[in-house]
């Protein structure tokens, strides 16, 4: 991977992070109800499970583009086109208000567990990143080392972004609780996934 690459991925995964959500509101209810330290280690937990979705696209696509290369093929015009459908989706989504309940007293490892779980729970992650990746590497060609390149970029950008959101709990709460804010992210955001879809289907 060039370095250029890694800082376009970099820069697409910490927008698509930041886009309000059910993984970034269980980490700002954790923080508000239990502290910090709760809300980072659902963070923790929440990109744990990202790191185990981007391993079975990066190993799943690496296999087919290996086998078949008709199939790759197939699969990077469905994947430029989920994400295409995902991005016009998030856009034309109308936020609505929400309320961020307190959570009770828990362990670290319950809040570990939230994050990873509802991570895992996202089937379409698989699917998401299985389109996203492609945009920014040649899975053809990728080597261990590029692999674990995308991993630390994936735990930088992921991370944190969720760990902002538990340092700035209190603030946040006011935030997500503005549905034109959170428009105006949804809307870039959107913009950002069809962007990454026009480019996978006209990359060579």
């Amino acid at each position: 991977m060039t370095i250029s690459s890694l800082i376009a991925l970099f820069t697409a995964m910490v927008v698509l992070a930041a886009i309000p959500s059910i993984s970034v509101l269980t980490v700002v209810t954790r923080a508000i109800a239990s502290g910090f330290i709760h809300g980072l280690v659902t963070a923790l937990g929440i990109v744990a499970g990202d790191i185990i979705f981007i391993l079975i696209a990066i190993y799943g696509l690496s296999v087919v583009a290996e086998t078949a290369n008709e199939w790759y093929i197939l699969l990077k015009y469905l994947g430029s086109a989920y994400l295409i459908v995902l991005g016009i989706s998030l856009c034309r989504s109308r936020p609505v208000e929400r309320e961020i309940r307190g959570a009770r007293k828990s362990s670290w490892l319950s809040s570990f567990l939230s994050g990873l779980l509802i991570t895992l729970g996202d089937q379409k992650a698989v699917l998401f990143y299985m389109g996203f990746l492609p945009a920014f590497v040649d899975l053809s060609m990728l080597s261990l080392i590029d692999a674990g390149l995308i991993v630390v970029t994936a735990v930088l950008a992921v991370g944190s972004v969720k760990i902002g959101y538990a340092y700035m709990a209190n603030s946040a709460k006011s935030f997500f609780q503005n549905a034109k804010a959170t428009k105006v992210i949804n809307m870039f955001a959107g913009s950002v996934m069809i962007l990454t879809g026009l480019y996978l289907a006209i990359k060579h």
